[in-house]
């Protein structure tokens, strides 16, 4: 551990992960915040996987708190908020890693229940907690918050929601960090591409009746850098620079990591 986040308190929200074979995204970010040294707060919709993260770190030493929050609602935002307040002290990092697509589908075909979802998931979630969390980070003299998007946001992929959601998750970070940059608070997002986690590969792998190596194998050979995937870990250091002292200067910066994808894209 190198300290780099070193007196630091942090909520994680999306804390737990699907089930399989690999780590997700907002599980690695917990673990390496906590190995960094920050006091981790993972919230989960689904308490025991928040648990199951926050028992991990503290089992290699780490400080962690778990918390089950739906965050589509309101109330529950601000009762999270008000909870990592209580337990941490302050608010340094909220990292906002929540995301959701089952049952979308191309513009023609796509289901209005799950639009509905998603939108409400991947994008109203996500304003609900940086909502809250502001006053206390204007409190304090400021904070930092990092959000993930997708490089779905600016890329066809044949998931309306899912596509528009994270373009909001764009505009929603470029906005916040223009309006909340005099209150020393940096917001950036964070663009993975083809990644491999359990949502990605066992979700997909399921929806579609494939064979999970068949779908990995599948995205690797889209990959231009090196013809692999990225994993939980590249999101997780990119948002661990994004969230330290390091990245002091950075705000309203969307972030690609995807092995090169976007470039591809021009």
């Amino acid at each position: 551990m190198s300290g780099r986040l070193a007196n630091k308190t942090a909520i994680v929200v999306g804390a737990g992960q699907t089930p399989g074979s690999t780590i997700g995204n907002g599980r690695a970010t917990a673990l390496l915040f906590a190995r960094e040294g920050a006091r981790v707060f993972c919230v989960d919709r689904d308490l025991a996987r928040a648990e199951d993260t926050a028992s991990m770190i503290r089992s290699e030493g780490g400080e962690a708190l778990s918390h089950g929050a739906d965050i589509t609602r309101e109330a529950e935002c601000k009762a999270l908020i008000a909870q990592a307040q209580a337990k941490l002290g302050r608010i340094d990092i909220l990292h906002n890693n929540v995301g959701v697509g089952e049952g979308d589908g191309p513009i023609h075909a796509a289901d209005q229940a799950a639009w509905d979802r998603i939108l409400a998931v991947n994008l109203t979630g996500m304003w609900l907690t940086i909502k809250h969390v502001l006053p206390a980070m204007r409190t304090q003299g400021g904070g930092v918050i990092v959000n993930i998007s997708s490089l779905a946001a600016i890329a066809p992929a044949n998931i309306i929601a899912y596509e528009v959601s994270k373009a909001g998750v764009n505009k929603l970070t470029t906005s916040t960090a223009a309006a909340q940059a005099r209150h020393n608070i940096r917001c950036n997002a964070i663009m993975p591409g083809l990644m491999d986690t359990p949502m990605a590969i066992e979700g997909i792998a399921k929806a579609r009746g494939e064979a999970v190596e068949a779908v990995r194998a599948a995205r690797a050979a889209r990959v231009p850098l090196g013809r692999k995937m990225g994993t939980a870990w590249d999101t997780a250091y990119a948002a661990l620079f994004l969230a330290s002292d390091e990245a002091k200067f950075i705000t309203g910066a969307i972030l690609p990591v995807d092995g090169g994808a976007s470039v591809r894209l021009g």
